[in-house]
Formats: structure tokens, C-alpha cells, sequence
């Protein structure tokens, strides 16, 4: 059996300090998590001991994708170039473990048409889609500003991966603060307000009637579904306020895949596996934040309802979604 695991975050040190660098009100405190224990040694890690980790706990192959909040807090002016300067490290790292590896891209959000121009190089030198979020500054993933990076994800066969992002500072600061620093920093991302922000970047895309423009695109999910899964018989209920031509839950069943991203629950599965498909599901760790082993993992693999499920999970629905080939079981 492969195993492969779809968001495993790596970072590229002079983008994270480019964003650290950024004024207050625009810094995403979130790269303090980064920094836990032994993560940041192994977010920059694209070798042996990476290799070592997915050995360990029984992975294939891994997909990197750079850790949050990735070039999107940037003027165009930072973001262009280091965005170019992480695609191109991580199509090293591919190349130099074909068998193991392959990568998402990181897109320059701040200019549109440099995005665009980015996602068709990095698809012509093998990343399999790339990682976004759902606002960049203020504007939100479903302004017409980004059709036509849409419109290219869908022509290239590129999945878009809309990973959790901290909420704005106006937010963090009326819904998340009157706590300890950590608890305000956990409660706004890992803990609640990063997954309503991944949630509601899609649920504004299907209500904004991007799917009904570009039906072949297909955009990713991680956290079983970002919370969007479980409210999909109240989110139905904007389909025709908004003059949609399917109802929410039937383009979530269509255009959306849903990861793992370590949460080996077989309750969220159970529940996944009710609203939606299993060509739909894939699996992720969320590498290295969370860590499951080997024995975890082969242990939640049980909890499929079929081998066909199963093995669609494992690495079947990867394979197709991202055209992975079959050279990968050599690992």
C-alpha cells in the first residue's frame, strides 16, 4: 500500500523573515508557531531527516507545501521574487527525491497576473497545484480580481489547496483577545478562527458562483473540510438567495477534496463519508505540526468502511487529483 500525504509544510527562511519583518498591524503572528520545539529544524529540513519522518511513521511520498501564512502578507514588490525563490527550491527537492516528493506551489497573491504567470511555471516544471489562502491584505480569494487564476488552475489541471490563515487584526482584536497572549494566539488560529476563515474563503467562492464559471476547478480542504462539511444543510439555504446553478453541498461533492491533515479521527471520518464521497478524501498529516504514528496511522486506516475506500484514501484520489504516477510505489 502507498501512502501519501498531501499538506506537509516546509519553509524558506527569507520569506518567513520577510513577513516578520512586515509592520505590526499587517505581521501574521501565527509564524510563532513555527518556532515550537523542534518544529522550525524540521519545517526547514527537505532531506534526510524529512525522509527519516515519513520512513518512520510509513509515508511515500510527501506533497510540500510551505508553511502559513506563505507569500500572501506581502506587496507584490517582496512577493513575486520570493515566491519564485521557494517554487524553485522545492522543484530541487522534487528532483532530487522523484520517488518521495512533490510540491505546491507558492503564489505571489499580491499581484494577480504575476500569480497566474507563476502558476503556469511551476505546473510546466512539475508542482502538482498550489497553496493559497483566503484574503491577501484585504481583499478576499473570491474577488473577480483572481478569475483568471482561476480560470488557469482549472485549464491546467491544477488543484488549489485554500489552507487556514489567522483572521485580520480587526477580528482577532473584537472576537479572539481578553486571554493569555498564547491562548488569544491559539483560539484565533489551531484551535478555532483559522479553520472558520478557510471555510468561509470557500463558502464565499461557491456563493460568489466561481464553480458555476470554472466547473472543472477543484480546490482542497484540509482539517475535514475546514467545519464546512458540518453545515452544509444551512449553507444549501443560500443557494438560490444567491442564484446559484447547484445547490453548496452538491459543488462541495463535486469541486472539493477534503485532507486529514493528522486528525486521525474515525469520527470525522464517519461523518465525511456521509456528506460526501470517498474519491473525495485524501490523506495529510499537516507535518510537523501534527505527528501520528506509524502504528496511529495503520490503526485509523482500519476504520474504512471497504478496501476501495481505503486505498482511495491512501494514495488512489492523490494519484488522480494531482497525477502522481505509478513510479511512486518504488518507494
Amino acid at each position: 500500500m502507498t501512502l501519501i500525504a498531501i499538506e506537509e509544510h516546509w519553509n524558506h527562511p527569507a520569506l518567513t523573515d520577510a513577513v516578520n519583518a512586515l509592520p505590526e498591524d499587517r505581521r501574521d503572528p501565527s509564524t510563532a508557531l513555527d518556532e515550537l520545539g523542534d518544529n522550525g529544524e524540521r519545517l526547514r529540513d527537505l532531506g534526510d531527516a524529512r525522509l527519516a519522518a515519513m520512513d518512520e511513521q510509513g509515508i511515500d511520498v510527501q506533497v510540500l507545501s510551505l508553511a502559513p501564512p506563505g507569500a500572501q502578507p506581502l506587496d507584490a514588490a517582496d512577493a513575486i521574487p520570493l515566491s519564485r525563490q521557494a517554487n524553485d527550491i522545492a522543484i530541487a527537492a522534487v528532483a532530487d527525491h522523484p520517488d518521495r516528493f512533490r510540491a505546491f506551489a507558492t503564489l505571489p497573491m499580491a499581484d494577480p497576473a504575476a500569480a497566474v504567470t507563476e502558476l503556469q511555471r511551476t505546473a510546466g516544471l512539475g508542482c502538482v497545484g498550489a497553496m493559497v489562502y483566503g484574503r491577501t491584505g484585504e481583499v478576499p480569494l473570491d474577488d473577480r480580481r483572481y478569475d483568471d487564476l482561476f480560470a488557469a488552475a482549472a485549464s491546467l489541471g491544477q488543484p488549489v489547496f485554500i489552507h487556514p490563515q489567522i483572521p485580520s487584526k480587526r477580528l482577532r482584536e473584537a472576537a479572539y483577545e481578553g486571554f493569555d497572549p498564547m491562548v488569544e494566539l491559539g483560539l484565533a488560529t489551531f484551535g478555532w478562527g483559522w479553520h472558520l476563515e478557510a471555510a468561509r474563503a470557500t463558502l464565499r467562492l461557491i456563493v460568489g458562483g466561481t464553480f458555476d464559471r470554472y466547473p472543472d476547478l477543484q480546490v482542497v480542504l484540509g482539517h475535514w473540510g475546514e467545519l464546512l462539511l458540518f453545515w452544509l444543510d444551512r449553507a444549501d439555504s443560500l443557494s438560490r438567495v444567491a442564484g446559484l446553478e447547484r445547490k453548496v453541498s452538491d459543488t462541495v461533492r463535486s469541486n472539493v477534496h477534503i485532507t486529514s491533515s493528522g486528525m486521525l479521527s474515525p469520527t470525522l471520518l464517519r461523518h465525511a463519508l456521509d456528506v460526501t464521497t470517498p474519491d473525495r478524501l485524501l490523506f495529510s498529516t499537516d507535518h510537523p505540526f501534527q505527528r501520528p504514528s506509524a502504528d496511529e496511522i495503520e490503526a485509523f486506516l482500519q476504520e474504512f468502511p471497504s478496501d476501495v475506500a481505503r486505498d482511495a484514501f491512501t494514495s488512489g484520489n492523490a494519484r488522480r487529483l494531482f497525477g502522481i504516477g505509478d513510479q511512486t510505489d518504488a518507494a
